[in-house]
């Protein structure tokens, strides 16, 4: 048994040794925004945040987080309201597909608890390890800088 606190729930789930954190958000627990890429750790659509830190959940076991808080896309909106970075993707029109915006707004709320108010340059390396294959780079940059200045302003 495997006890994940994930989105702010708990769950106690009989997990078999070795089974990949991925695969219990997906099929255990039906949370379908981390998504299958490359399965080792580069592409970043599977990234959630655990404690905080974003992570790739194809190369983490289900184990391994047990005790941690896991965050995935889903438990980012509350009360009917897009979380800030959430809504900067929309506004900034930071996707196409959309394959690879979930890894993308967990790995930006990650960036913006480290750095509140990034430049470019990193806001380019901490979203280094996160690939969209429909080239959305620059709106993605503009998503990251409106979601700091909306942070920025909020504070």
């Amino acid at each position: 048994m495997v006890t994940l606190r994930v989105n702010g729930q708990e769950h106690k789930l009989d997990v078999p040794s070795g089974r990949r954190l991925i695969d219990v958000l997906r099929d255990d627990l039906d949370l379908l925004g981390a998504r299958g890429g490359c399965g080792v750790g580069v592409c970043g659509t599977c990234t959630v945040l655990v404690d905080g830190r974003a992570i790739s959940s194809c190369i983490m076991l289900a184990e391994q987080a047990e005790g941690k808080e896991i965050a995935t896309v889903e438990g980012l909106a509350g009360d009917g309201q897009l979380h800030p970075v959430q809504q900067a993707y929309v506004d900034q029109f930071a996707f196409q597909c959309a394959y690879c915006t979930p890894g993308f707004i967990l790995t930006t709320v990650a960036l913006l608890e480290d750095h509140p108010d990034p430049d470019d340059q990193t806001i380019r390396e901490y979203l280094g390890g996160n690939l969209c294959r429909c080239g959305s780079y620059v709106n993605i940059v503009e998503a990251v800088r409106a979601a700091a200045r909306d942070r920025a302003a909020r504070e």
